[in-house]
């Protein structure tokens, strides 16, 4: 029988997602108990790193360490009282949504360490994160997408060239966040000026897109060189459009459709723009790509892609893989297993040059 792995689970954050991950490190934690020996690292909402005791996370508490940004160290916690090893990790596994988590920055951390990790590399989460990288990527591997404008600051000008060019209804987003932390959809005029500032409150720069009348599709995507694609699913939201609460309060009656009642050429048709979508940022390990089927025209729409996705137990990228056949304490350790072997890739790559 192989040696159980020891996988620190990263999560909590420094992001107006904390409370999220915390939903989803606990799912995860779960799962991989099954085959791996868990670390919970809670990072809290001041950047601290906290290792826990036993293997489920907890939303506080644990002993403060730090990990060392270089190869020699070997990818080991340390305390931060004494620098002494508190434990060593065999491959890191970050459930972080958001900013310092989600968008390239702990990955880079975890390149510097020379240390296995689970889930997209620098660069594509950090394109996954910030929605205008993003959309230019799509844009550039022809991806359809919606029509939307990018603000960079406040501006009167340019919010109502903007406004002209898409119209009414549209939707204000955070450029780089998700779990629809500070989305509006905007009807009237006079309802932007406080959605844009409650978006520029969380970012420098906020995206408008315009408004599209369709049903809201997501597909799961799983793999590093030659990724595979999920059945899709269909939300059903509870409200007028998916926002915070209708994701996590467990007062929602949003619907999960699982599979998506889709014909096959539709299905055929999402599962292959998920795994586009997914190469056009250069993803590896797993991500959730969400779709707009525009109801009038049935366009098929990628709205955006969610390099760390919700893990949580009514999370859609989990429950999409389970109805394609691959039950939840599989599917993180294949995960695992996945983020070795692209570590395993990059260490044979060259450092040095030689003439």
């Amino acid at each position: 029988m192989a040696p159980r792995l020891k996988v620190a689970l990263l999560f909590g954050g420094r992001s107006g997602e904390h409370e999220v991950s915390l939903r989803s490190a606990a799912s995860v934690a779960e799962a991989l108990a099954t085959r791996h020996d868990v670390l919970p690292v809670l990072i809290d909402k001041k950047g601290g790193w906290l290792l826990q005791q036993g293997q489920t996370p907890q939303p506080s508490g644990g002993s403060a360490v730090f990990l060392v940004p270089e190869p020699d160290d070997r990818g080991r916690l340390r305390r931060r009282a004494d620098a002494a090893a508190a434990a060593e990790p065999d491959v890191y596994f970050p459930v972080l949504h958001g900013p310092y988590g989600e968008d390239g920055t702990i990955q880079g951390l975890l390149e510097l360490a020379a240390v296995p990790y689970v889930g997209a590399g620098v660069a594509a989460s950090g394109a996954g994160m910030d929605k205008q990288m993003m959309k230019a990527l799509f844009a550039a591997g022809d991806v359809p997408q919606g029509a939307y404008r990018v603000l960079r600051g406040r501006g009167a000008a340019q919010e109502e060239a903007a406004l002209a060019e898409l119209g009414l209804p549209l939707f204000v987003k955070p450029a780089n966040l998700g779990s629809s932390v500070a989305v509006a959809k905007v009807k009237r005029r006079d309802d932007l000026e406080p959605a844009l500032a409650a978006a520029f409150a969380y970012d420098r720069k906020v995206i408008l897109e315009a408004a599209i009348d369709a049903r809201e599709l997501e597909v799961s995507v799983m793999g590093n060189d030659a990724p595979e694609a999920s059945l899709p699913g269909e939300i059903v939201p509870d409200r007028e459009f998916y926002d915070y609460d209708s994701k996590y309060s467990a007062e929602s009656r949003t619907e999960l459709l699982i599979p998506a009642p889709t014909d096959a050429a539709t299905t055929a048709e999402l599962r292959r723009l998920a795994v586009r979508a997914f190469a056009a940022i250069d993803a590896c390990g797993y991500a959730r790509v969400d779709f707009f089927l525009e109801r009038r025209s049935g366009r098929i729409l990628v709205n955006e892609i969610n390099t760390i996705p919700g893990f949580t137990s009514i999370s859609m990228f989990p429950k999409l893989w389970g109805v394609s056949g691959v039950a939840y304490e599989e599917l993180v350790s294949r995960l695992v297993a996945l983020g070795l072997e692209r570590h395993a890739q990059r260490k044979r790559l060259r450092t040095d040059y030689r003439s």
